[in-house]
């Protein structure tokens, strides 16, 4: 069976949508087969960008800055899209999400701070804006 191409396995049932059972397992080298209900690795089932930002964020020792850098983006998009990565996996608990208000408020001021720092605002713009946040 050696030079089989390898799939992603889907993790949701096409049909109704639960969550598929992992039954089957094949030894590529000698043919066996093991039949039984194995726990599914809950990182295999993502996408390929998923996987990739999961192992920049490992590699970097979750510094959400080196992913931000990789990412080529601002900050608050790097950062909401590793909280988009935890959701799909179960991670991140209720108690632990912000407010989307809050969250907005403060994406928008870390974005103004941004401008500030690259010269797009000045100062006095900076400030007025951020006032009118608070």
């Amino acid at each position: 069976m050696t030079g089989h191409r390898h799939r992603q396995a889907p993790r949701d049932c096409p049909v109704c949508g639960d969550e598929l059972l992992l039954t089957r397992l094949t030894c590529e080298e000698c043919d066996t087969e093991l039949s039984g209900v194995f726990q599914a690795c809950e990182f295999c089932a993502l996408g390929a960008a998923d996987r990739e930002l999961l192992r920049v964020f490992l590699a970097s020792r979750g510094n959400l800055k080196d992913l931000q850098r990789h990412l080529e983006v601002s900050y608050p998009t790097a950062r909401a899209r590793f909280a988009e990565l935890l959701e799909r996996l179960g991670i991140e608990a209720a108690d632990e999400v912000e407010p989307a208000e809050s969250r907005e408020e403060r994406d928008r001021a870390v974005a103004i701070l941004e401008a500030l720092a690259s010269g797009e605002l000045d100062a006095d713009e900076a400030a007025r804006q951020l006032e009118e946040l608070a």
